[in-house]
């Protein structure tokens, strides 16, 4: 395109420069963590780089900070997000079912999130009310305003309903730089379904990530668009540090080799990982989690073409210490902290020491995964809560170490940090085959075995050698002494999820006699201040063979 303009006699042209240069931030995983994770970022240390340092990074009023220092010198920009941006949420916003999230990522300038597993958490019907609005159908309006929706637009390209054959969600949103046209396409994984209650997502059906884009490519073409990027929910598992990516590995490698040459970029997320990579010749980009990073892609579109002709990420951490609050995040916060707080701060007991939700690397068995056993054992081994003689509880759902404060005490606040989903547990007969049937399910995906935590006076033990379906010796599975009877009948408690078939258990939908108890985190925190100063107990109820 030629501007002229005439000065007097002279004629001087001005031409638009052959290229339009747009950044693109993201970020993905950020479940509820409107203020900074306790752990922060661990990154390679800049002045050893065999060590490594932790980062105080994240929390959603720095993070506003950070996203409109890097928009403020920028024509062209768009703020766009991965997916579980909810779900799996810290206090402050699990108990506003994530409403506060939803308000805080729309006030910072979010545009644009595919969906994730964790968006699916309570439903379809949950996630749609994320979008639009509406009082919870359950707990009605509990904030301190009423709960608008999301201003962003949610992408689900993936998921159909089967009633209709169309997607639950738009599959993309096509924005306009400077006369150019740029394909937000939005992905949920493949295998959400074995990540999430299965009720939850009943009629809906979860397509191929990859067949899903190269369908939409034609469609996008025929509107005259030639830039793409991709928002899937679903990463990889990088070596280096968090701006690089000397190797990667996982699902995310396969499907970036099956897109359309038509796709130029790919944001990804799910495996809770940083990394900017270059796959099959395409940028593919993931921001670590909980909000410790926003992701800087800088993209130039050549004018005629219309396509995008070179493309670099930059990791950036939101550093607490560098961007400070945004007020009115910190008043967005401070208008839920004022209903939240109170219920938070009451007391719940007290740890000797942190109690780790990290798995042994060897048997998968973790100090908090055996307390919560216990717990949820304990809320249901009465004659009338269920008779329970055994609990088991998945990894999953255990999202926070309960982390020892100055004076050892412990909040309702740090419970539900640990236990956010409030699955209400079920009490189920099962008969000894069953239980090695759901043992054995542990390695429906053997690459990611899903290590259930078990209560005290049950062990079993497991070989990773073994063929599957016989991992898991017979006579290697005891109850308080002694080796479980595979035709006998025993009382199991699980979590409402697990119940279901949720990641994949589905031997525990044979479960008879099911009876329904408390919240899983009510069931904690009775633990708690029956058996306070509570310590991490040696490991040893799950033992590996192999």
């Amino acid at each position: 395109m030629i501007a002229a303009c005439l000065l007097g006699s002279t004629s001087v042209y001005a031409q638009s420069p052959p290229s339009v240069d747009v950044t693109v931030l993201a970020i993905n995983d950020f479940h509820g963590n409107l203020r900074p994770a306790p752990g922060g970022i661990t990154i390679d240390d800049p002045a050893d780089r065999t060590k490594k340092i932790t980062v105080p990074a994240g929390g959603a009023e720095h993070m506003a900070t950070l996203v409109k220092q890097l928009r403020a010198d920028k024509t062209n920009s768009v703020f766009v997000a991965a997916g579980d941006l909810i779900g799996a949420s810290p206090f402050l916003s699990a108990l506003f079912h994530d409403e506060p999230t939803i308000e805080a990522l729309s006030m910072m300038g979010l545009e644009i999130a595919s969906v994730g597993n964790h968006e699916f958490d309570e439903g379809r019907e949950e996630l749609l009310r994320m979008q639009t609005g509406g009082c919870h159908p359950v707990d009605g309006c509990q904030g301190p305003h009423p709960f608008a929706g999301a201003t962003f637009n949610y992408l689900a390209a993936s998921t159909i309903d089967t009633k209709t054959g169309k997607p639950l969600l738009p599959s993309y949103q096509i924005k306009t730089f400077d006369g150019i046209p740029v394909a937000f396409i939005g992905l949920t994984l493949k295998g959400t379904p074995g990540l999430v209650a299965p009720p939850g997502i009943a009629g809906l059906e979860f397509r191929d990530e990859a067949d899903t884009v190269n369908a939409l490519v034609p469609e996008l073409k025929a509107k005259g668009v030639e830039a793409i990027v991709v928002l899937i929910h679903e990463g990889g598992f990088p070596t280096g540090d968090y701006n690089e990516c000397p190797g990667i590995s996982g699902p995310i490698v396969d499907i970036v080799k099956k897109f359309d040459k038509a796709v130029d970029v790919v944001v990804s997320g799910h495996t809770h990982r940083a990394y900017t990579c270059q796959i099959d010749g395409r940028l593919v980009t993931s921001g670590d989690k909980y909000g410790t990073l926003v992701t800087t892609i800088d993209l130039k579109l050549d004018r005629t073409t219309r396509d995008v002709i070179s493309a670099k990420a930059d990791n950036v951490i939101v550093r607490t210490a560098t961007y400070p609050a945004d007020p009115a995040q910190t008043a967005l916060l401070a208008a839920y902290d004022k209903v939240a707080a109170p219920i938070a701060r009451r007391p719940a007991g007290s740890v000797t020491a942190t109690l780790s939700r990290m798995p042994d690397m060897t048997t998968g068995e973790s100090p908090l995964g055996d307390i919560i056993a216990d717990a949820h054992l304990a809320a249901t081994s009465a004659g009338n809560l269920g008779a329970a003689v055994i609990a088991f509880t998945n990894p999953g759902g255990i999202r926070a170490d309960i982390v020892r404060s100055a004076d050892g005490s412990v909040t309702y606040g740090d419970v539900f940090a640990a236990q956010p989903f409030r699955n209400q547990l079920v009490t189920l007969t099962l008969t000894g085959a069953q239980i090695k049937a759901m043992l054995e399910q542990q390695w429906n995906t053997p690459s990611r075995p899903r290590i259930l935590q078990v209560s005290k006076g049950f062990s079993y033990a497991w070989d990773n050698s073994a063929a599957a379906g016989q991992r898991v010796p017979p006579g290697r599975m005891m109850l308080d002494g002694k080796v479980i009877d595979l035709t006998a009948n025993y009382r199991v408690t699980v979590n409402g999820f697990l119940a279901v078939g949720g990641d994949g258990f589905t031997v525990l939908k044979e479960g008879q006699q099911p009876l329904v108890g408390v919240y899983d985190v009510d069931a904690l925190n009775a633990y708690m201040k029956a058996n306070s100063p509570v310590s991490p107990m040696p490991l040893g109820r799950i033992a590996r063979v192999d």
